[in-house]
């Protein structure tokens, strides 16, 4: 049987504007499209997990509105257990506008709402899904004081701790007690400069703040590259997996993509290695369709990849 998967974190309706190009300071636009997609890093990630055929619950926090109403049913539909996602009476659920160019990048403002109730009295609460866990998720969308209890929790009951330190935070906000705590870390390279304090944006700047990280004690380091892949950092050196060839339409969800398909293959049992290839995999589909959760594909979607030969890792 396949290792249960705790999912903590954010639950936002995602509000998606297409457009040729995004405005500058003072300009006015004209936006092509406007969608509502169900994301949140937390909830995408779960969705994710769901979807590629992991064991799956989410603890997190709603409005009781239409949008969280929606947020909960889609998740059910991606196989997720949402029995202990609170909807709160006084906030609204999240929200997020995304504003997406023609060429698939994205920019990104989020409003907590309900987000921010998600607190340590919460997951004490539900203490019983992280003793029946395995793996812990957790990001950056909630309160800290919620993440660094959660990480403690997860840690002193033995279990696989997986943080996405998305939003980054500044240096010194997640102490050095906690990042020890952690074993697998998955930031992108904006991410891992801020978090290991380097001032460049070159390679070598990248590689020396995962080191930092890992003299932390952070078991394993995963820097998400975009289009160049996946760097490894741990004990045993430095590696690049390298990202399949695509034409991206929407990245919007690419990193949750990612630490939901790692987190399942690592829940099956899979070494680090193969957990990479596989979530690298389900994240080059994920970046070639448009929205958060929408964007996530069936876990035969990438088998079927896999066992092609237009894959390489």
């Amino acid at each position: 049987m396949d290792k249960q998967i705790l999912v903590v974190g954010s639950l936002n309706m995602d509000m998606v504007i297409e457009m040729d190009k995004m405005p500058v300071t003072g300009e006015t636009i004209l936006g092509k499209t406007l969608s509502y997609i169900p994301g949140g890093k937390g909830a995408n990630q779960a969705c994710a997990a769901g979807k590629l055929g992991g064991s799956v619950r989410m603890l997190g926090c709603v409005g009781a509105d239409s949008f969280g109403e929606r947020q909960i049913k889609n998740l059910d539909s991606a196989g997720v257990n949402t029995e202990s996602i609170c909807q709160r009476v006084k906030e609204p659920t999240g929200t997020a506008v995304i504003y997406v160019n023609k060429e698939g990048d994205n920019s990104i403002v989020v409003v907590a709402g309900a987000n921010g109730t998600c607190d340590k009295k919460y997951l004490e609460q539900n203490d019983k899904l992280f003793q029946d866990s395995e793996f812990v998720v957790f990001q950056m969308e909630i309160p800290y004081e919620a993440i660094c209890y959660g990480i403690s929790r997860a840690h002193e009951l033995g279990k696989k701790v997986v943080l996405n330190p998305a939003p980054a935070p500044q240096p010194g906000e997640i102490p050095d007690e906690i990042l020890s705590q952690i074993d697998y870390l998955t930031p992108n390279e904006t991410e891992v400069i801020q978090l290991g304090e380097e001032c460049g944006s070159d390679m070598e700047s990248i590689k020396r703040g995962a080191g930092k990280l890992l003299d932390k004690g952070v078991g394993h380091v995963l820097v998400t590259l975009g289009s160049q892949g996946v760097l490894l950092v741990d004990a045993d050196g430095e590696r690049i997996f390298p990202a399949r060839k695509v034409q991206a339409v929407d990245t919007t969800a690419a990193g949750d993509c990612f630490n939901g398909a790692l987190v399942t293959r690592l829940a099956e049992g899979a070494s680090l290695e193969e957990a990479i290839c596989f979530a690298n995999c389900a994240s080059s589909i994920a970046v070639t369709r448009k929205g958060a959760q929408s964007s996530i594909p069936q876990k035969s979607e990438v088998w079927e990849l896999m066992h092609s030969d237009k894959v390489v890792c």
